[in-house]
């Protein structure tokens, strides 16, 4: 079993329910971490044997900015049924934080977790 984490990833999308939030598209920062089977990989040190992160990255990035959402909880989950596609995967957490989204406040921020 191994760990992988990927830190402060930065994607760009439409989400929120005010008519402002919804005119353009807003920051948002990923904390993703990722628990999945790594024994064939670590044995074959073959890329195709565990979870291309570089891809997984891509994969998100395109899927979230090519979407609207109105809550963060939707957004949430859609991202962890990404990464939950992968086989190899047997659990993820995913936070989302949403810079700016109070006043006086960083960041309002979602976490949500599966496992199989």
């Amino acid at each position: 079993m191994a760990i992988i984490k990927i830190k402060n990833l930065k994607v760009k999308t439409i989400i929120g329910i005010f008519n402002h939030e919804r005119e353009a598209s807003q920051d948002l920062i990923l904390n993703i971490k990722i628990a999945f089977n790594s024994t064939i990989a670590s044995q074959t040190d073959n890329i195709q044997d565990t979870i291309d992160y570089q891809l997984l990255k891509r994969t998100i990035i395109n899927s979230v900015e090519k979407s609207n959402f109105n809550l963060l909880e939707k957004l949430v989950e859609y991202i962890l049924d990404i990464i939950m596609s992968y086989t190899l995967v047997t659990s993820a957490t995913v936070e989302i934080d949403k810079p700016d989204a109070l006043r006086f406040v960083d960041s309002v921020s979602i976490t949500s977790s599966r496992k199989r």
